[in-house]
């Protein structure tokens, strides 16, 4: 067999799980297709195939044949006009006849006329709920809501409740044709970050600068970036300089500085300078791209609440039917009741118990939910994450590139209070020359606070690298050293009593000390530390705001370390000297004592702690593939208030939900009571049903709101 090809493309008319399932059973057998995989929630269709056997204008062509059109390039369908939509259409026909009818009948008609009337009404309102009905009957083997509405209308009308029958058919049929607005609503995420990109990018080519449409941007292409624009594609800055505005990739509120060398990601806003940018990634591989991808795979991944909300409905549908039939004949064949009585109540029971509400509460609120966090740079990865992270007690993180910067800085030079002491530019100096030869972390940290400061490093000779200790040079004839205060007391023999008290104050504050001077005595003290993020304990405290009850840092730093910065950010526990399956324990020993914890780190070397946590969070994830792939969650920025802001929404869908699920729940309840009890009429029912449908549907989507 030949190799195969991927096909994705963007139809109309796909708002549903019942129109997935008719793009599924229309391509069936399909000559040449290999695959088939369906978004109803982003309107995409993903394929593959057998080029040797089809072709892409031929399975285009299908799919329109099928009743749902392919858009040009990426581009979202768009719903169509009030006017135009042919759902709309039937259903404003079913209420002006509904009003003709009603209207003949007062002015004193014979009721035939008005029943033919009523009766038309229902067969134009109901044609497209009703072939939905009849195909998920035939096809899926499912009794569906449509089907329940379906036998309510016919029974009513055979009832000689004909009015009653149009009713509820002409009131079923605008939330049938409101449906795909509701949809498009949802997608207004995805939407906008697909506006992000630019749609053609000013590239040079052979010495020629000219627009060509983004898709067509290869890896190597040199754009030009000009300030207010979009940045096309992932590249790396070849020359000039400007801020960027990366909210819309990262949610990032202030826009970084970014020069030669540096990356941009695809839809960041370039702000004052003109840059030209190296290609790093093709349009279809950036990073806009992928979190896009990862959006809509995460709205069809549902969460436990909605599997089994839609399990529930599958058997629910069916059970109503068969009670309402039981409700018809039962009465009257047992105690002689009144069989028009019965059988209407029936009907009413029927349209009351249908579980609309209740099936859509929980979807509709998860992809609003996933889409709000994706534009605030929170991408995660399905709706049970989303509940998982509802329920997290604990919170485990790594210390380096999470809590800190992840990169050593110079806090502090001090001097040895001796008659050799220097100092603490010389000192500095001194450290730097040795320093600017190895290319250890601390060495180049103590590089780069030497460069800030100005100072200019001392030429040495003879540079040695002390495996595990520190370093050695040559000045003058004399050996300097720089290293740990192990290296100066034990390997060299040197008294450090004029320093302790220092060491042990900067090592009090989580510093790393480096020792410089020769072998008879030490000449200053240069701390080091990897600084905590800025925004850290505020991150931490609104952990805590969100009903986090611990905070857990998991550190291979040593005990001292990982207790100053614990102590400055208020964690609530810390286990350090741990190895990467060390973390893996500490994570599952977390689990069994609190259940739900997750873990947080860069996605890469804490992979398996982030896989043992109930949910993994990566952190910075934008631009890093292995960090997308692996987290449950990925906060886009290197931000940690991100994960704050995660909790909050995680547990705000949970709220609106649980929500949702309680008026379903009480509206069907009482519907089902008064239909048995004969107080409501079927209008009534329906009105009720259809009222709770709207509301639930607009309470999900207060979830779009950031």
């Amino acid at each position: 067999m030949s190799d195969t090809q991927e096909l994705e493309l963007r139809v109309a008319n796909l708002d549903c799980e019942h129109d997935a399932a008719a793009i599924e059973r229309g391509l069936q057998g399909f000559a040449g297709l290999v695959g088939l995989k369906v978004y109803p929630s982003s309107a995409k269709v993903a394929i593959t195939y057998d080029p040797t056997s089809t072709k892409p204008e031929m399975l285009k062509g299908k799919l329109e044949a099928l009743g749902f059109p392919p858009q040009q390039g990426m581009q979202m369908a768009e719903q169509p006009k009030v006017w135009r939509n042919p759902k709309v259409l039937t259903s404003a026909a079913s209420g002006v006849l509904l009003l003709i009818g009603w209207l003949i009948g007062l002015a004193g008609a014979p009721a035939i006329v008005s029943d033919i009337i009523y009766i038309a009404a229902s067969l134009i309102g109901g044609y497209f709920f009703g072939r939905e009905a009849i195909e998920e009957l035939v096809f899926e083997r499912e009794i569906g809501i449509e089907l329940l509405m379906g036998t309510a209308a016919i029974v009513a009308t055979l009832m000689g409740l004909a009015a009653e029958g149009a009713t509820l058919v002409f009131l079923y049929s605008i939330s049938e044709a409101a449906e795909g607005y509701t949809e498009e609503k949802t997608r207004a995420a995805i939407k906008a970050l697909m506006n992000l990109a630019p749609k053609v990018a000013l590239v040079r080519r052979d010495s020629v600068e000219r627009e060509i449409p983004v898709e067509e941007l290869v890896v190597g292409d040199v754009f030009i970036v000009k300030p207010g624009q979009a940045v096309a594609t992932d590249g790396v800055i070849l020359v000039g300089a400007s801020s960027v505005n990366q909210a819309p990739v990262t949610g990032e509120s202030v826009p970084v500085e970014k020069q030669v060398d540096d990356v941009v990601f695809a839809g960041s806003i370039n702000g004052e300078g003109a840059l030209e940018v190296r290609a790093t990634k093709t349009f279809a591989d950036n990073t806009i791209a992928r979190i896009i991808h990862l959006v809509e795979e995460a709205q069809e991944k549902k969460g436990k609440s909605q599997r089994f909300i839609e399990r529930f409905g599958a058997r629910y549908s069916p059970s109503v039917l068969a009670i309402g039939l039981l409700i018809a004949i039962l009465p009257p064949l047992l105690v002689s009741a009144d069989w028009l009585t019965w059988i209407t109540r029936a009907t009413v029971f029927i349209v009351a118990a249908a579980p609309c509400a209740l099936v859509i509460s929980i979807p509709i609120t998860l992809v609003a939910s996933l889409g709000t966090g994706a534009r605030q740079g929170v991408l995660i990865k399905g709706g049970v994450y989303v509940e998982e992270l509802a329920k997290v007690k604990v919170i485990a993180m790594d210390k380096t590139g999470t809590l800190t910067r992840g990169e050593p800085e110079v806090t502090d030079v001090v001097s040895c209070r001796h008659e050799q002491s220097r100092s603490p530019q010389e000192v500095l100096a001194m450290a730097a020359g040795i320093e600017r030869r190895s290319e250890h972390p601390l060495a180049r940290a103590i590089t780069r606070h030497a460069e800030a400061e100005k100072v200019t490093p001392i030429e040495v000779i003879e540079f040695r690298a002390l495996t595990g200790a520190g370093a050695s040079a040559r000045l003058n004839g004399n050996t300097l050293y720089i290293g740990s205060p192990d290296l100066f007391h034990s390997r060299l023999g040197v008294t450090l009593d004029c320093a302790w008290d220092d060491i042990n104050h900067l090592q009090g504050e989580g510093k790393t000390v480096v020792v410089v001077g020769d072998d008879k005595a030490p000449w200053g003290l240069i701390a080091i530390r990897d600084n905590i993020r800025s925004n850290a304990a505020k991150a931490i405290d609104a952990i805590h705001a969100a009903g986090v009850q611990k905070v857990v840092m998991l550190t291979g730093d040593n005990e001292r370390t990982a207790q100053a910065i614990a102590k400055e950010l208020g964690i609530d526990e810390i286990y350090a000297d741990l190895k990467p399956e060390d973390k893996v324990t500490k994570v599952r020993e977390l689990s069994q004592r609190y259940g739900h914890v997750a873990m947080v780190g860069d996605g890469v070397n804490d992979a398996p702690a982030l896989a043992e946590a109930t949910v993994g969070i990566a952190m910075g994830a934008a631009g890093t593939d292995v960090a997308l792939e692996t987290a449950d969650v990925a906060l886009m920025a290197d931000d940690l208030e991100k994960l704050a802001y995660a909790l909050k929404l995680a547990k705000r869908n949970q709220s609106v939900v649980n929500q949702n699920l309680a008026l379903s729940a009480l509206v069907v309840g009482s519907l089902i009571i008064g239909a048995i009890l004969g107080v409501f009429t079927l209008p009534i029912a329906v009105v009720g049903h259809e009222v709770s449908e709207w509301v639930v549907i607009a309470s999900g989507l207060r979830m779009l709101r950031a």
